[in-house]
């Protein structure tokens, strides 16, 4: 049994991981200011005996009394709707916050896997994206506090390690769905699938002709953990995500289908520095993780509807 800490644990995507780890025989700390992250997703696990929540904010240095083995740091506001809310915060948090929990990992000797993005290759010229691609990325643009701020995280990262011989994972995940999902958070598949229980219009971005590779939750949080069972030789940053490519247009046509809905599709103009397409080239996950996704954009889809027609009811 290992005594891990998972940072944004009440998120979308640490809610899944918490859960995966108990269930494989672990003690988990959840950290969350709730920020964006939601009680509701961990609920089930307060009363676990392997499943303790701490409420902080990674701005300020927890206080972990006990030994700690691994912390999966992801902590910080995953779409624009809410990163693009407090800019400046969701800066410190790739910044200060990240430096908090490198320091907090240094002092136990512990793994310590920080959950970047495919932001990081911004509007990308090279597709699909490898890890050595360096990305586009608009250094100060509406989505810069993200996008910069991760890269900024993964410099902190490579620096501890070269300076301080941490023990580091990185990983760059992709577009990922599923249950935990919060039906407001602005992301296109929840936004799609409770605009269509709603018989509300299917908001697409310009022309929808824009690509993402969607990943299911279980399915990533799985490449999470095998990440972290790497020897510390293997440090990332590797790709995590569905290398299947589906157009904006054709999700929300999916989607349409799926539900039955009465709902029609609607353009609306492209946000700014919104990318044109996005892929992950996942060779060093298969290589190194013996990683790749298992769950079909399909299959995910009917789960994903499922659990947003039983939060909406």
């Amino acid at each position: 049994m290992k005594s891990i800490i998972v940072t944004g644990g009440a998120g979308f995507i640490g809610s899944n991981l918490c859960a995966e780890l108990i269930d494989q025989g672990n003690y988990v700390v959840c950290i969350d200011n709730f920020s964006t992250g939601c009680v509701d997703n961990i609920r089930h696990l307060l009363k676990h005996p392997k499943f303790s929540f701490l409420p902080n904010d990674i701005l300020h240095k927890p206080i972990i009394m006990h030994e700690v083995d691994e912390i999966y740091n992801l902590a910080c506001p995953a779409s624009p709707k809410h990163y693009q809310k407090n800019p400046l915060k969701t800066a410190k948090v790739n910044f200060t916050g990240v430096i908090n929990m490198l320091e907090l990992a240094n002092e136990k000797g512990a793994k310590i896997l920080q959950a970047s993005t495919s932001e990081v290759y911004g509007d990308p010229i090279e597709h699909p994206q490898t890890e050595s691609y360096w990305g586009n990325v608009n250094p100060n643009g509406i989505r810069s506090c993200y996008d910069e701020g991760k890269r900024m995280a993964e410099t902190l990262f490579f620096d501890y390690y070269r300076k301080y011989k941490a023990r580091i994972k990185v990983a760059r995940i992709f577009n990922t769905y599923g249950p935990k999902m919060h039906p407001e958070d602005g992301r296109c598949i929840s936004n799609l699938i409770t605009q269509a229980l709603r018989n509300e219009p299917l908001t697409v971005y310009g022309n929808g002709n824009q690509t993402r590779s969607f990943c299911y939750v279980r399915d990533l949080v799985r490449g999470l953990i095998k990440l972290m069972a790497t020897e510390d030789t293997f440090t990332g940053p590797v790709n995590l995500g569905n290398p299947d490519e589906f157009t904006i247009l054709e999700l929300a046509q999916k989607i349409q289908t799926l539900v039955k809905t009465k709902s029609q599709i609607v353009f609306w103009p492209l946000p700014s520095d919104d990318p044109k397409q996005r892929k992950p080239d996942i060779t060093l996950a298969r290589k190194a993780l013996n990683w790749e996704p298992e769950i079909s954009l399909h299959m995910g889809l009917l789960y994903t509807v499922g659990y947003f027609q039983e939060l909406l009811r």
